[in-house]
């Protein structure tokens, strides 16, 4: 997976478990700097349509890790970039469909 952190490109590797039952998506980081972070996408029916959650765990094991992880890994580059991905979630849903 890869994303742009404001002209930053950043990258990692991901496996991904679908629970469309639930509705949720689970996954777990196997390679790069967040390696080892557990992601869960949520999503649940409200009055108004569907509320999407994505949650972040992030337990690095290298020196400082959870120093790093709670003050730039966290609010520079995660919460960044899961915002961007739940605005687009958002544009590309509420958008008009169009007839193919």
């Amino acid at each position: 997976m890869a994303a742009y952190r404001d002209g930053i490109p950043v990258h990692w590797w991901a496996e991904q478990n679908l629970y469309p039952a639930e509705p949720r998506i689970t996954f777990r980081h196997v390679r790069g700097v967040t390696t080892g972070m557990d992601v869960e996408w949520t999503f649940a029916p409200v009055a108004d349509g569907t509320l999407v959650q994505i949650s972040h765990e992030l337990r690095p094991r290298w020196p400082l890790g959870p120093l790093v992880a709670d003050r730039v890994i966290g609010p520079f580059f995660i919460e960044n970039i899961a915002g961007k991905t739940l605005r687009r979630i958002k544009a590309l849903v509420e958008a008009p469909a169009t007839v193919q």
